[in-house]
C-alpha cells in the first residue's frame, strides 16, 4: 500500500502477519508427529487452511487498495475459522491433547480478532484517518 499507509511498507511489518506466520510454524510442528502425522487428509487440509490465513494477509496488502486489503482480511478470517474447526477434529481424534488444542485454538481466536479489528479500521476510517499507520489497528 505504497504511499497510502504511513510507516508500513510491506506486509511483513504487520503485527497480524507475524502472528499468522507463528501459527503456521505451530501447526507444522503439531502435524509432524504421532497419529496426527499419519492422517494425511487432515494434515494437508489444516496446513492449507493455515497457509491461506498468512497468504491472504500478504496478497491483500500487495493489492495496494484498502477495499481489496479489507476483502482479503475477511477471507483470511474465514480461513482462521477453518483452522479452528480442524483443530477440534484433531482434538476429537486424540491427535492433540487438551493443552495443545487450547493453545492453538486461542492463537486462532487472537488472530481472528486482529483481522477483524484491522478490517474494521480499513472499512470505517475517514480518508484523513486512513493515512495513519495501519499497524496500529493490527496490534
Amino acid at each position: 500500500m505504497n504511499g497510502q499507509t504511513k510507516g508500513v511498507r510491506s506486509f511483513e511489518e504487520l503485527h497480524i502477519f507475524g502472528e499468522a506466520r507463528q501459527l503456521v510454524a505451530q501447526i507444522w510442528r503439531a502435524t509432524r508427529s504421532g497419529n496426527f502425522a499419519r492422517d494425511s487428509v487432515l494434515v494437508n487440509q489444516i496446513r492449507r487452511s493455515t497457509l491461506s490465513v498468512v497468504s491472504n494477509i500478504a496478497e491483500g496488502f500487495e493489492r495496494q487498495s484498502r477495499p481489496e486489503f479489507a476483502r482479503f482480511l475477511v477471507i483470511a478470517k474465514g480461513s482462521c475459522g477453518e483452522v479452528r474447526a480442524q483443530l477440534l477434529i484433531a482434538f476429537d481424534q486424540n491427535y492433540l491433547n487438551e493443552e495443545q488444542h487450547k493453545a492453538l485454538s486461542s492463537k486462532t481466536r487472537q488472530i481472528s480478532a486482529g483481522l477483524a479489528n484491522l478490517t474494521r479500521y480499513l472499512q470505517n476510517a475517514t480518508p484523513a484517518k486512513r493515512r495513519r499507520n495501519v499497524s496500529d489497528a493490527a496490534a
